[in-house]
């Protein structure tokens, strides 16, 4: 009994001290480069687990151009709804937290920079086609007709300033409720505006400015946040630091949505299909192909995807397919090319950083599948114009020798098989024939000495 007893109190001693370091750590996750889905699902499923952790703080050190308005969304929400309050870092000195990076700094329950770094830029980038961003101002003075308030100039689309009416709005809310300069907010959206980390501080657009995670840690001790829920002191001056690197599965989704390796995922998937149609039971190419081509729809499922651009790829391939089975002198060919080149440059549809299919990347796969569709249709235009070596067909010219002496009918040796045959003429054993006419099982011939007279 008393056994039962110590062990149970030994347990609820480790739980209690577990439960403690965790509520003396603070877990430390980098976001590099251009947000995405990659990004945005690390973020959030750290989030959840620091809550179920008990992790005192939460550090996000950016640098960022940038990233998908969706995949920002999703980590700013995480951010919002979270019990563990979040710090937005952006660091080291010569980082930037430009576009969707400001708007999780404003969203952040603290702000910071590190020297040397700056912030702004969120005028939304070109998705879907359209504009996101005002149209410049014209060299000439525009007329009032075309000012809004503040001297704007209204030349943008409607569509235009209702993105960045939103976008806007959007930023100004996350402003007020962490009471930050909503109207420097305001104008990084509608003017692209940019801030160093001393001039972001003086205007009240970060709370810190910290040169290392230690002095941040100190500098925020004390300070009272609002989480969703409720008001908390942070107490972080002695917080030890987990820094949190990406899991695989983080890994390999980055590397899948990546949208060059996924165009070459599709074109290999595509390819290998076709492939294993063309030449039935092959298995491995079906196989493959059909991998590569169920990743490439899950990457493009997280990714801003134009279909009409996928339509064209898709027409382009069936194009130089066509040219290869029913040469058209180059023009299946060569439609194909400019069908698949072109719907090459829309498949990823926006301008963001880190989003851009290469160019090079495009214009090799076109080459190279026209160069091999071409060598395909030069194939099959050489074995049509060989002669025939199967069937019934391969027969008629071909030279047998006579299997003994006979006239009129009589047994011959073609093909390394005995046939039947008949001729006009009499032939000996050893004579050498040709086939003239192949009427069922029976061989038509005459001796090759005469036919050569």
């Amino acid at each position: 009994m008393r056994a039962i007893v110590l062990a149970s109190l030994l347990w609820l001693l480790t739980v209690a001290t577990a439960a403690v370091a965790s509520n003396e750590r603070a877990l430390l996750l980098r976001i590099d480069g251009a947000i995405g889905p990659a990004i945005s699902d690390h973020i959030t499923t750290e989030l959840t687990r620091a809550e179920h952790q008990g992790a005192a703080l939460v550090i996000l050190e950016m640098d960022t151009p940038g990233g998908l308005d969706t995949s920002m969304r999703d980590i700013i929400q995480a951010i919002l709804s979270s019990s563990v309050p979040v710090v937005s870092y952006v660091a080291p000195s010569g980082s930037r937290a430009a576009s969707a990076g400001t708007y999780i700094l404003y969203a952040s329950h603290v702000a910071a920079m590190a020297p040397g770094t700056n912030i702004g830029a969120a005028t939304p980038v070109r998705i879907g086609g359209m504009p996101g961003a005002p149209s410049p101002r014209p060299d000439k003075e525009p007329d009032k007709g075309d000012r809004e308030e503040g001297n704007e100039v209204t030349s943008a689309t409607p569509m235009e300033r209702k993105m960045v009416n939103d976008a806007v709005a959007y930023i100004r809310s996350l402003a007020e409720l962490r009471g930050r300069n909503a109207d420097w907010a305001e104008k990084a959206v509608r003017e692209a505006a940019s801030l160093p980390a001393h001039q972001a501080l003086e205007m009240k657009v970060i709370d810190v400015m910290a040169d290392n995670v230690a002095q941040l840690l100190r500098k925020i001790d004390g300070r009272t946040v609002k989480l969703a829920t409720e008001k908390v002191t942070l107490a972080t001056a002695r917080l030890s630091v987990e820094r949190i690197e990406p899991g695989w599965r983080t890994r390999i989704l980055a590397v899948l949505t990546n949208p060059n390796v996924a165009y070459v995922l599709m074109l290999l998937g595509i390819y290998g299909l076709f492939f294993e149609l063309a030449n039935p039971g092959a298995i491995l190419p079906g196989v493959l192909g059909g991998i590569a081509l169920l990743l490439a729809l899950f990457a493009f499922q997280a990714l801003p995807i134009n279909y009409a651009g996928l339509g064209l790829i898709l027409l382009g391939i069936i194009f130089m397919i066509a040219e290869a089975f029913a040469p058209s002198f180059g023009a299946l060919g060569l439609g194909g090319v400019i069908a698949f080149v072109i719907g090459s440059v829309m498949l990823i549809d926006t301008d963001l950083p880190g989003f851009q299919l290469s160019i090079m990347l495009i214009l090799g796969f076109a080459v190279a599948s026209l160069l091999l569709l071409m060598a395909s249709a030069s194939f099959a235009i050489r074995a049509h114009k060989r002669p025939v070596v199967s069937g019934q067909q391969q027969m008629l010219g071909s030279e047998g020798v006579a299997a003994v002496d006979f006239q009129g009918t009589g047994w011959i040796r073609i093909h390394g098989e005995r046939w039947r045959a008949q001729c006009a003429v009499p032939v000996r054993a050893g004579q050498r024939v040709r086939v003239t006419e192949l009427n069922g099982l029976l061989l038509r011939v005459e001796p090759v000495e005469e036919s050569n007279r």
